[in-house]
């Protein structure tokens, strides 16, 4: 049985105070509650280790926003995979549409990307999406069957079973649009049907689809009601602990 996750990416919008505050504002509200679905965040390199001192690791897991595509060497301003996972963190955000955009990252980059994960023991929210323009020109279902095979299906089974996937209609990040709830529905089920067709059934079924396009608490529920969408990557909803619990609490 798949896990309903609920992942906030926090991107560069907080100095460390500031960060470990929202943390400990997060931990609290989860304290004395018991979430239906896991409960990620994911934060600032810089902010890692001093917020794994302050969570409580049975209700709030911890996650980078990216890591290096080498193991470790000369590669002044990177940080690896094994430099995440020392600092207490279980979760790294992969192939996010900015960095694909912004920093060219590749289909190639990414399966290194994911096998350093995977060989830290750091679970992959990998992140796939389309373009307003390939939106519009009806080539969205071909652009994200693509980055799923180019990124990932070089993966066994087993370690395919170990991804969760984030799709984010990059048309609706930070736009204020937001996907419709069949539209959510219709790339989630295509993209577990993309899955079945290479790992079976089994695998595509236990495999965690978020939704990451404006999620926040107000849409929550209408899109975690369906039935292919396993939960959410939430941006800027997640700077606000009031409005990440009320999106923790849609299901």
């Amino acid at each position: 049985m798949r896990k309903n996750i609920v992942a906030g990416n926090w991107k560069m919008n907080t100095t460390l105070p500031e960060g470990i505050k929202l943390a400990e504002e997060v931990n609290a509200a989860l304290a004395a509650a018991t979430p239906k679905c896991d409960v990620i965040i994911c934060v600032p390199f810089t902010h890692l280790a001093s917020i794994n001192n302050v969570i409580d690791k049975n209700k709030l897991g911890l996650g980078a926003e990216n890591c290096a595509d080498h193991k470790s060497g000369a590669y002044t301003g990177e940080v690896s995979a094994p430099m995440v996972a020392s600092t207490g963190a279980n979760y790294v955000i992969l192939g996010h549409s900015e960095r694909r955009q912004y920093y060219g990252e590749t289909s190639e980059t990414l399966r290194e990307k994911v096998r350093l994960a995977l060989d830290n023991s750091l679970t992959p929210i990998f992140c796939i999406g389309e373009v307003l323009e390939e939106r519009e020109n009806g080539t969205f279902f071909d652009v994200v069957k693509a980055q799923i095979e180019e990124g990932l299906f070089n993966l066994s089974a087993e370690e395919f079973g170990k991804i969760i996937l984030a799709y984010e209609p990059v048309w609706a990040i930070g736009t204020g649009k937001t996907a419709t709830d069949d539209q959510a529905q219709e790339m989630h089920a295509f993209i577990r049907k993309t899955i079945a067709d290479k790992y079976g059934c089994e695998v595509a079924d236990n495999t965690s689809i978020l939704y990451g396009g404006s999620c926040k608490p107000s849409n929550a529920k209408e899109l975690f009601a369906k039935p292919d969408v396993d939960g959410g990557l939430i941006g800027g909803a997640a700077l606000q602990a009031e409005s990440f619990i009320g999106i923790v609490n849609a299901f």
